[in-house]
């Protein structure tokens, strides 16, 4: 779970300083640099598990391509930093098990990694490692990191159910040395000696990327936290694939494997089964789960079904409408599929870190809108339960410019991103700044920037949701319009009495 970031000297993010909670919605005009946020966040879980060139290449250009890793860097008039910087305040689950299949157990679960990478023009590796730490953040300054978790008790009993303090303090990864002998070491959990030392002249990927859990469980720990993060990017051709029987059994960023995701969850492992004393029908309770779930965001719905044929070994995923007939995957509207991918996600425990989803309103009739973010907080965890395999360490950060989806989340949950103009050494420039709202939790940071009032005029529309015209009643196309966000500890944005007197037509 990322509950800070610090950026500088990526694309156009400079001095760059966010708080994220369970649940945050970034708003902004197109082009102004949201998605470089995103990108921001994914580069950083990529250096978790690739190459330094690797993770580099994965970072899109406008248009959808890989990019050039100079463009990486922040451009301003004709000069280009050399530097990049990334620090993220992370929150681990406090077990897990690495790709090598080794229980990993954490001495310190709330953590500080920073990373520092220089461009350069000579050697086989065009980047180079400045500055690489983890190190642990104490529990007594928790609250003045942790500002989502406010004076609740239902929330001190989350954060203890997750929170597992590092009694030495002692750093995890650590750089030493000058520019010339500037050295890199991974550090062993609970143990004085001192590791091997690498440089980190010739380093071609982060020492976090090799971690395990035999050598250092809560690196290994981090790393799976940082490689679990993933831009989601829905596409209904994929999800209307039937999957073989030895397909990957987690939904895919573009929603693939949906049909085999839905079946691993209806039918997990025999002894879960016996040692939970669930019935033989627990595939069908999770199959009428998912149909209720998806019953609240689309009418026609009586049953969601995975069919297996073992003589063609596929995994085929049917919806039943109130009529009685069966509709498989794909003849099923591009809607439904996304919120049936949403559906299984928030039942899926093994789906857990950061989940970026761009502009969720993309093809939604704007009755919808309020179910879909209703389903995207459901997603994350709640944190006014403990932790757990029902409530994962899972994250959900989406970008809009829809006036819509500003209006309807919650005011806590509200980042907005603006351009900036900056001039530094004679040289000006643009770059994104995030503001907030006042009396938010976000507001109590002493970096916060409070978003002016005027400027969310633009996004706020002074017609109810519910005053638009109801979506098609065919399968697949229609939703009660009148569902409210749940979990939420504020108002939504267009219920503030502070905005509501700057609509039209309301009186102050």
């Amino acid at each position: 779970m990322l509950t800070r970031l610090k950026v500088n000297g990526f694309k156009n993010l400079i001095d760059v300083d966010v708080r994220f909670g369970p649940f945050t919605c970034v708003a902004g005009a197109n082009g102004v640099g949201k998605s470089n946020l995103f990108d921001a966040i994914r580069f950083l879980g990529a250096l978790g598990d690739r190459s330094l060139l690797e993770a580099a290449l994965s970072v899109r250009e406008e248009g959808g391509r890989s990019s050039d890793i100079r463009s990486l860097f922040h451009r301003a008039g004709n000069h280009n930093r050399q530097e990049m910087s990334f620090e993220a305040e992370i929150l681990l689950s406090p077990d897990g098990v690495d790709e090598f299949g080794q229980q990993a157990t954490a001495t310190a679960t709330f953590l500080r990694y920073a990373v520092t990478l220089r461009y350069r023009d000579t050697g086989s590796i065009p980047l180079e490692i400045i500055r690489e730490e983890l190190t642990p953040i104490r529990v007594s300054e928790a609250r003045n990191h942790v500002l989502f978790l406010g004076e609740s008790s239902e929330t001190g009993k989350w954060w203890k159910s997750v929170i597992v303090s590092s009694r030495s303090g002692r750093s995890f990864i650590s750089t030493d040395g000058n520019e010339d002998s500037r050295t890199i070491r991974l550090h062993p959990d609970g143990t004085g000696s001192r590791p091997p030392a690498r440089s980190a002249v010739n380093l071609p990927r982060t020492v976090l990327s090799t971690a395990t859990a035999g050598e250092s469980p809560t690196a290994a720990l981090a790393r799976m936290e940082l490689r679990s993060w993933q831009l989601l990017q829905l596409e209904p051709s994929a999800m209307r694939q039937p999957d073989v029987f030895t397909a990957p059994t987690r939904i895919g960023a573009n929603g693939s494997h949906l049909a085999a995701a839905l079946y691993r969850l209806g039918h997990p492992h025999p002894r879960r089964v016996s040692e939970e004393g669930i019935a033989e029908d627990y595939a069908e309770n999770v199959y009428s789960e998912v149909a209720n779930r998806l019953a609240e965001l689309i009418e026609d719905i009586r049953d969601v079904h995975v069919d297996m044929d073992e003589r063609r070994e596929l995994y085929t995923l049917t919806v039943m409408g109130k009529d009685g007939t069966s509709h498989p995957a794909r003849a099923l509207s591009d809607g439904t599929l996304r919120f049936l991918a949403l559906s299984v996600l928030s039942l899926d425990p093994e789906t857990h870190g950061v989940i970026c989803f761009e502009e969720p309103e993309n093809g939604i009739h704007p009755a919808r809108i309020p179910a879909v973010l209703k389903l995207l907080k459901d997603i994350a965890c709640d944190i006014h339960e403990p932790f757990g395999e029902d409530n994962p360490l899972r994250q959900v950060i989406i970008n809009t410019h829809s006036p819509i989806v500003v209006s309807q989340v919650d005011d806590n949950d509200l980042l907005v991103a603006e351009p900036l103009e900056t001039i530094q050494n004679g040289v000006r420039f643009k770059r994104v700044g995030f503001s907030v709202l006042d009396s938010t939790w976000r507001a109590r940071s002493e970096a916060a920037t409070l978003v002016a009032k005027g400027k969310l005029l633009f996004y706020l529309n002074p017609s109810e949701i519910s005053d638009s015209p109801r979506p098609p009643a065919e399968f697949g196309e229609g939703v009660d319009p009148s569902g409210k966000l749940s979990n939420s500890p504020g108002i939504r944005v267009m219920d503030r009495p502070d905005l509501q007197v700057m609509l039209p037509g309301v009186s102050s």
